[in-house]
């Protein structure tokens, strides 16, 4: 696994474009995420099918065929420096096949900013376009809205990201130890569900894992973990980085699973990174080389997220 190209930080004036790749976006919580933007002094520019509903199916943004269309063509508009998703769900999988990726490709570097759902997109950006992208908070979702602490961490990885190249665990470590490697990772849920696709990463070998899920009971987060041992995704990760487990049974039950499989690989294993869904998320960077230390709780950045 080698690190992935570094897009260009953000500087004052820079047209971001807010696109919906997954589920049906809130228009006053994508006004409120908007209003966050032009006041860093950003010039936000929303895709056309953003506030979609699919006829049929309430929990899409729209047509797949809509929805990657907006996000192909906010990768492709030369002015656009960013595209941040308004917010996860489901859908992305569905519309990920839609994009041409030559096209995307041609386009350039630019900076891509979402969780969740998104980590479909994390993962094809990565194996299709080598680049280095952002799992951060989404543009409308209510733990960006809302969060001062999660915006202040999100603005500093696009204008200044020097200033965040070391990131604190708050909790301990379940493995003990020291590692080196490129960050990969996401929502356990969409890894274990990419497995196979033509998109996805083929494994975490030589990487630093970071995940997280919500809502999966504890014998669900099981599963998952051991489809990701038995196929030997797992097979030479040098560390893993844990994030929130929001609603996913009580903690003390998924720790134990957390220890049970995992704790099998060797490797260090920290808990409580606080990315994902969680108060206060921080942003985390997939594709850049990076530090593990699981006694002193840190992930350190050989270099910035962004050039």
């Amino acid at each position: 696994m080698t690190e992935l190209v570094r897009p260009s930080r953000l500087g004052p004036g820079a047209r971001v474009a807010v696109v919906a790749p997954s589920g049906p976006v809130a228009e006053d919580r994508l006004q409120a995420g908007l209003d966050l933007l032009r006041g860093w002094d950003l010039d936000p520019v929303v895709a056309p099918h953003v506030l979609d509903a699919h006829g049929e199916l309430g929990y899409l943004a729209g047509s797949d065929a809509d929805r990657a269309a907006d996000l192909q063509r906010a990768w492709c508009d030369p002015s656009v420096d960013a595209v941040l998703c308004a917010r996860g769900g489901y859908g992305a999988q569905r519309m990920v096949d839609l994009l041409d990726w030559e096209a995307m490709r041609a386009a350039g570097p630019k900076v891509f900013v979402g969780f969740s759902d998104v980590t479909t997109l994390h993962q094809a950006f990565a194996t299709r376009l080598g680049l280095v992208t952002l799992y951060g908070p989404a543009a409308a979702g209510v733990d960006f809205v809302k969060n001062a602490v999660a915006q202040e961490h999100l603005r500093a990885t696009l204008f200044t990201p020097e200033t965040v190249r070391t990131l604190t665990s708050r909790g301990p470590a379940l493995v003990p130890g020291r590692a080196r490697g490129v960050t990969l990772g996401g929502c356990l849920s969409l890894l274990a569900t990419d497995l196979g696709t033509r998109h996805a990463r083929t494994g975490a070998r030589d990487g630093l894992l970071l995940i997280e899920d919500v809502g999966e009971q504890p014998y669900r987060v099981d599963r998952m973990l051991t489809q990701l041992l038995r196929t030997g995704w797992l097979d030479g990760v040098r560390g893993i980085a844990l994030g929130s487990w929001a609603g996913c049974g009580p903690y003390d039950v998924l720790r134990t699973v957390l220890a049970d499989r995992l704790g099998g690989l060797g490797v260090p294993v920290v808990e409580e990174f606080g990315f994902g869904h969680c108060e206060g998320a921080s942003t985390m960077p997939f594709g850049v080389r990076a530090e593990l230390d699981a006694e002193a709780g840190t992930l350190t950045l050989d270099d910035p997220a962004l050039r």
